[in-house]
This record gives C-alpha cells, structure tokens and sequence, in this order.
C-alpha cells in the first residue's frame, strides 16, 4: 500500500431543513391555528481514529465530504428528519489542521477517539412557533441554517516510543527488522526507506515498546532536502531516539560531525526534537573497518559525557545492551501513573 501522511480535504455539514408554514383544517375547528413544524439539524462530519488504518491515501482521491441536510419541516407539527453524521475514519495519529490558519483543530492519538469537524446547520422554525395573541395566522417560517464548511489540512504523526534516526544507509532498517517482526526494504543505496516502518519490539516478559524507522536525512533535511521535513515530523511523538551512526565506509566523516550535523537538522526544524533522549550507537560492528576506528570514536563521545552503544545487526553482538539503554530511556522518560 502506498504509505500517504497529508492531504487536503473540503467539508461541508448538511444545511438545516426548511420550517413549514401551515394551518390546521379539521370539520368541527372552523379557525385552526398554525401548526408548520420545525425543520431537522443538518448531519455532523465526524473524524474517528481507527487503528487499523496506517495512510492517508483514500483521501486524495476523495477530497470532497458533505453530510445530508436536515429534512423540512411539515404540517400537524411534525419536525423534519435530522440529517445523518457523516463518519470519517482516519488514522490514529492523524492531526486536523485549518487549512487557513493552519492552527490545529484536532491531535487524534487514540484509537475511537472523535472529532466533530463541521456541526450541522439547525432546522428552522415552523409558522407554529410564531404565533401570538395579536398575529394568529403568521404566513412565514425559518429557513434553516447553513452548515459549517471548511477547508483543512490532515497529517499523520506515526505514534511511536521509539525513532530511529541517522543518515541513509546506517543500518536503521536491519536494526528494525532484527529486533521486530517488521519487514522494511533493505538495500546498499541512499534512501531505501521510503517510508516509515513501524515494529514491535518485545523484550523480556513484559517489556514492549513500539519502534519506528524513520527515513535517512541529510544535510538540508529541516528545509526538504532529500526525505527532509516529509518525516521528521514522525519524529516528534517518540519518547527516545535511538541514533545510529555509520562509519563504515572509507571516506566516512567521523561519527561525532554526523552526530552533529543530525542534531543540527532536527533542532531546525523543531528545537525540541534534539532535546529528545537518544542511545546513540555505532552500528556494522563485525566490519573490520569499523573495528579499527571504534577506540578512537566511542573516545570523542566519551569525552563529551556520551556513552556510545556498538551493535552489529548481522551477528547480533551488541544488540541486548542497545536495547537495556533503550528500555532504561524509556522508563525513565515514562509520563507519570494518573491516579484514579
């Protein structure tokens, strides 16, 4: 399936129905008074969470959703039939912006939760509720109200406790595939992740916890360069990054300027990310070119108050420990138990 995080919609809830203008005409009441009824409420548009949805695909080739209007008002004071909810089912983590202001209107992040994104006109009212002692036959009645309309904007924010981050290639998508049961692309060229991919990682009895690989980025990635600002939003909801540096390859840069220069991206585009806890590992451990530079590296770090993991995802050496400081983040981040 095509993996969509955003797109752009038109709502419209349903107008309220007509009030009715009517008069009663029974053999025995030679003057019957007024008794048009009211008209229905126009249909809701509705947003529902539902977790089995993970794109926002549907929706770009259905930008357009309009509830029913309420049904008109009739004679014997009957009021018009209310106009049915239209329930649109997104994602969960899906944000509902106004595409105006772009202020956000909605954060859904757990699944059934609901929002009412355009409210239904309110029926008008019947020539009955107009009547009083000097006006007994009144000939008019409410047209309805307009339902809300709106333009906006719907993002998707993978709900994740754990991100992991680095530059194309490092080792991100073998590290998630190893330690879940997700299956990402993997290949030796820059930008194999295309998509996000989410995994659950179980660890020990009762320890899980939800990891997300998140494309590469590069330099320029806050202003759009390469994956750019199309997911590091889904950065944002993880409690811990996990960090994954490479220095495999000959003309490598030393790992504490990657470190960096990934900070530096996610501080642009959102200076809390790079507050963030992170693990920060080095990663292809069983290469002998990473052998030979690991002293050197994990000393640089060391220096700075960082202690550095190193794992290798094909052997398995090192993975236990990245997961322990993982599980130990996390815990430690974790928000406080609500008492009830």
């Amino acid at each position: 399936m095509k993996f969509v995080d955003e797109a752009k919609i038109f709502v419209q809830a349903g107008h309220g129905g007509r009030g009715c203008v009517s008069f009663r005409r029974e053999k025995y009441v030679p003057r019957g008074g007024p008794d048009g009824g009211d008209g229905g409420k126009g249909g809701d548009i509705v947003f529902r969470a539902d977790r089995h949805l993970s794109t926002l695909l549907d929706f770009r080739y259905r930008p357009r959703h309009l509830a029913p209007k309420g049904g008109n008002g009739e004679g014997g004071n009957r009021t018009g039939r209310n106009g049915e909810d239209v329930v649109i089912a997104v994602p969960v983590g899906t944000v509902v912006k106004d595409a105006d202001t772009l202020n956000i209107m909605a954060d859904l992040d757990h699944d059934g939760q609901l929002f009412i994104a355009a409210r239904g006109g309110i029926g008008g009212k019947g020539n009955a509720h107009f009547a009083t002692a000097t006006h007994r036959t009144p000939r008019f009645a409410q047209e309805g109200m307009p339902g809300e309309e709106h333009w906006l904007i719907l993002e998707l924010k993978l709900l994740a406790d754990v991100g992991i981050i680095g530059k194309p290639n490092a080792g991100k998508s073998t590290f998630i595939s190893k330690v879940s049961a997700a299956r990402p692309k993997i290949a030796a060229y820059p930008f194999t992740t295309l998509v996000p991919n989410l995994g659950v990682v179980s660890y020990g009895r009762q320890q899980s916890f939800v990891i997300a690989d998140i494309p590469g980025l590069i330099a320029g990635a806050h202003t759009g360069a390469g994956m750019g600002v199309q997911f590091l939003k889904h950065v944002e909801r993880t409690s811990v990054l996990l960090h994954i540096i490479d220095i495999s390859e000959e003309d490598a840069q030393g790992a504490w300027k990657s470190y960096e220069e990934i900070n530096r991206e996610l501080a642009m585009f959102d200076a809390g990310l790079a507050k963030k806890p992170q693990v920060v590992a080095i990663g292809k451990a069983d290469l002998p070119l990473v052998r030979e530079r690991l002293k050197k590296e994990i000393d640089i770090f060391r220096g700075k108050g960082i202690e550095v993991a190193v794992f290798s995802a094909i052997t398995g050496e090192g993975m236990d420990g990245a997961l322990r400081r993982i599980i130990t983040l996390l815990e430690r981040n974790a928000p406080p138990a609500t008492e009830h």
